[in-house]
């Protein structure tokens, strides 16, 4: 019997499939890097929700796939995989519907000025929280620029566009892969021109950091940053200054410089702020739909059969011929 640890839990349509092919499934009870390497020693193969730890599958010399419940491919050692002749597997596109909804959320959010307002209501006298509302904008006919227009970026242009009227301005490597709804645009553009940032792009070399006091600086003072994408794309200490210093209107933020915010953070001293813990893609509806897809792309693996959505395709030649 074939045996599949999850590091972290998914939904249980995913653990019934899994169950229903005669595979144990073991959930990690907490996701510390310790106690993932003693699980996943005695694991044929991993669906994960959190970094690994970089060294383990020389812990773990039994696995044989890996399956990201995500798209995050940062957060597997892949190097490591690709030389073991481990493959992994992602799912692009489960949550695409759900994160896009979030975002035109922290639009319609940030433009009505309701995080301050919701805080007033809490402290302030009724009109003085109605004040706050002075300063609120529709969103139609607004710029959405966005960084990353993948399956999430897509659905977030036509959303925009044919929901609310806006324009929508689209950067990414390949500009001629973007859907009708967006415009074209290079990266110093899109961020003079939108009245909504939103990245929605992977961390790689090239787009750490991406956005700093520069980006900052060169956006509208009236305009918003939405980050559903990675955290270290944003130099957080600078979006902190230009928070603070009003250099732009303000943000909302789902993913952060490192993964876990910690208490006291400045950015929870700042009203033009909203944070959520990384929850933008988390709806009944697509964790139903990523355990399912995560479940079936693990046992794709186990049979020795080639993952619909293959990360390192160039390990398959590697892989122990017991495997397929």
């Amino acid at each position: 019997m074939s045996r599949v640890l999850l590091t972290d839990p998914i939904d249980a349509s995913g653990e019934e499939l899994l169950r229903s092919r005669g595979v144990e499934v073991v959930l990690a009870p907490e996701g510390s890097a310790p106690t993932v390497k003693r699980l996943a020693a005695e694991a044929d193969a991993l669906i994960i929700r959190s970094k690994l730890p970089d060294d383990i599958l020389e812990a773990a010399p039994r696995v044989r796939a890996i399956t990201i419940h995500g798209t995050g491919t940062d957060l597997v050692p892949l190097a490591a995989a690709s030389a073991r002749g481990v493959p992994v597997a992602n799912l692009p596109g489960s949550n695409a519907q759900s994160v896009a909804e979030y975002c035109v959320m922290a639009m319609l959010m940030l433009a009505r000025n309701i995080a301050a307002i919701t805080g007033a209501m809490r402290t302030q006298p009724w009109d003085e929280a109605r004040k706050l509302a002075f300063i609120a904008r529709e969103i139609a006919g607004l710029t959405a620029g966005i960084v990353g227009v993948g399956e999430i970026g897509a659905r977030v242009a036509k959303i925009c566009r044919h929901g609310f009227g806006m324009r929508v301005l689209g950067h990414q490597r390949r500009l001629e892969r973007l859907p009708p709804e967006a415009e074209a645009a290079d990266l110093d553009a899109l961020v003079a021109q939108s009245d909504f940032v939103v990245l929605a792009c992977p961390l790689t070399p090239e787009t750490h950091h991406l956005f700093g006091a520069g980006r900052f600086a060169a956006m509208k003072p009236s305009s918003w940053l939405i980050n559903v994408g990675r955290g270290p794309v944003v130099d957080e200490k600078a979006l902190v200054e230009a928070l603070h210093d009003r250099r732009i209107a303000g943000a909302m933020l789902d993913v952060y410089e490192h993964y876990r915010i910690q208490e006291g953070h400045p950015l929870f001293a700042l009203n033009n702020v909203i944070l959520t813990p990384h929850l933008a893609g988390s709806t009944r509806e697509s964790r139903a739909r990523a355990a399912v897809r995560a479940a079936d792309e693990t046992l794709r693996m186990l049979a020795g059969e080639k993952p619909v959505n293959f990360v390192n395709p160039e390990c398959w030649d590697a892989c122990r011929p017991q495997d397929r």
